[in-house]
């Protein structure tokens, strides 16, 4: 009986120690999603929105995109703004800290990314996109929000601002 037990929990520790077909999945897209980003040095963006902005007025933030190096690159615009608001690509926070309550939708992805995923820029390029931010967040209170990017790795791109903005009656 003993040595029943002891082949089941044996059984049971080398079991785990696998990774399961789900897992061996997510971490597959990791995988394609990281191989087909481009390095974050290879293009830069910034994001600028006005200073002050008056409660039912478009809160929009401008991204722009920049190619500094001399031959041509691309990114993917999944989590920019160069797409619908599909996801939550911005952390947006008070001036208490507290984190606006992002209400989009959140797209599912099928990885590889498709070729029609990717934008591309000729040498010394750039282009830029707007995106009215209360379409996808609970910006709804006067205050001083500040807007920081978190998506590069999904999108390659290397945000280097963050930027502020009072939202006032």
């Amino acid at each position: 009986m003993k040595n029943y037990q002891i082949l089941a929990i044996a059984l049971l520790a080398l079991s785990s120690c696998g990774v399961r077909s789900g897992e061996k999945a997510s971490i597959d897209s990791a995988k394609a999603l990281t191989d087909t980003a481009i390095t974050p040095t290879a293009l830069v963006a910034e994001m600028s929105i006005r200073d002050t902005i008056k409660i039912g007025d478009s809160v929009l933030l401008k991204f722009t995109v920049k190619n500094n190096k001399a031959d041509t690159a691309r990114f993917l615009k999944w989590h920019t703004p160069f797409e619908p608001l599909l996801s939550k690509y911005l952390d947006i926070k008070d001036e208490n800290g507290t984190e606006v309550n992002y209400k989009g939708a959140m797209a599912k992805r099928m990885m590889p990314p498709p070729g029609d995923s990717y934008i591309t820029l000729k040498a010394n390029e750039s282009l830029s996109a707007t995106a009215d931010l209360l379409k996808g967040y609970a910006i709804d209170k006067p205050a001083k929000y500040t807007i920081t990017y978190n998506s590069t790795g999904v999108s390659g791109l290397t945000v280097k601002n963050t930027v502020s903005f009072v939202y006032i009656r």
